[in-house]
């Protein structure tokens, strides 16, 4: 290994790479990790320097608050490799802001921007040959905080690690998608973590995924916790539902996640003229529509996935299948997304950025 200091970053290189070992063609999500990650410890109420060095396990105190208290949040992102081999990010300040958001939601210590920004520039720059091009192919990005504090009192921790860790990617979900509307299980609640990407939401989640996809589903449409009337997401995204040629997404709230690829489709469906309505979605009126012929789509919106488009949904017993569409404005929005990240179509919004 070698080291080398930048002027906020220390690089300790590995001796040599794993990637001529990686079938990119047949990627597992998120199972396989490039050759380094970077670390950065906040202590005695400061953040220390950054390092970046192999990928490796690290020792942690069995007391450590991440395994007791659970004081762990995340983020998702991907790079993109233009036809130039120019390697590009999508939004980062948005995941930026986010990520802040939930370390502030978890009583944990904010990343400052020249952590977070210019050490994801510095190890993707180190690590761009595991950036593929071609539509399909990114680099997943997992910059995620823990407490590593020790001692089991129930309080928050004073120390915590960031890291950003990376992995090759292809497309997250394959084959037809079909949910079930969940009856008595929530995401969130109000007054909760909902908003923030905290691990606990998603282990949360596990058990009645579990129970659906026992049932034939691969994922649930979450329901408020209050009346579960109200329609919030699907599995892990956003959700949108298009109604004769209206799409209709729910408003963020301390419930629902404030997702990049959300956001981002609802502003190019606004720039494509098509009609977008953010508001609650009840149930009842999916079912109205499902039953009338008006509801034409359901896609999930995130990063992992971008757009998965939903075949079929379950409510209490009843299972409806969507119509065959043609004109498909979730896989319309999906390739002017996919276009703008992989700087196959000019960026009129300013969201990509170049490492």
């Amino acid at each position: 290994m070698s080291l080398k200091t930048t002027n906020e970053i220390d690089i300790v290189r590995a001796i040599s790479s794993k990637i001529n070992d990686v079938d990119f063609e047949n990627l597992s999500f998120g199972s396989t990790f490039t050759d380094h990650m970077l670390v950065c410890d906040f202590k005695e109420g400061q953040w220390q320097k950054p390092v970046i060095k192999p990928y490796e396990p690290f020792m942690i105190d069995p007391s450590a608050k991440v395994f007791h208290y659970g004081q762990a949040i995340f983020e998702g992102m991907k790079a993109y490799k233009g036809e130039d081999n120019s390697v590009w990010l999508f939004r980062p300040d948005e995941n930026l802001i986010r990520f802040n958001k939930s370390a502030v939601r978890m009583a944990m210590p904010e990343v400052p921007e020249n952590i977070f920004i210019d050490g994801l520039k510095t190890i993707l720059d180190i690590e761009r040959d595991w950036v593929k091009k071609g539509l399909g192919n990114t680099l997943y990005i997992r910059p995620f905080m823990i407490a590593i504090g020790s001692g089991v009192i129930a309080q928050p921790s004073t120390q915590y690690r960031f890291m950003i860790i990376l992995s090759p990617a292809k497309s997250y979900y394959s084959g037809e998608v079909k949910v079930i509307i969940a009856e008595h299980y929530s995401r969130a609640a109000n007054g909760g973590i909902g908003a923030a990407k905290a691990a606990g939401n998603y282990s949360a989640q596990f058990y009645p995924q579990k129970l659906a996809q026992e049932k034939g589903f691969q994922q649930i449409i979450w329901t408020d916790d209050a009346t579960h009337t109200k329609l919030e997401e699907a599995g892990t995204m956003n959700v949108f539902f298009r109604i004769n040629d209206t799409l209709y997404t729910a408003p963020t709230s301390e419930r629902i996640l404030d997702g990049v690829t959300r956001k981002s489709l609802i502003d190019l469906a606004k720039r494509e003229g098509i009609n977008v309505d953010v508001r609650s979605v009840l149930v009842d009126e999916l079912l109205a529509a499902a039953k009338d012929g008006s509801l034409k789509e359901i896609f999930g919106a995130g990063t992992a996935a971008v757009v998965s488009p939903i075949v079929g949904f379950q409510y209490q017993g009843t299972y409806y299948e969507l119509p065959k569409t043609e004109n498909s404005i979730a896989l319309q929005l999906k390739d002017k997304l996919t276009e703008i990240q992989y700087k196959l179509a000019e960026d009129t919004f300013g969201w990509t950025v170049e490492v």
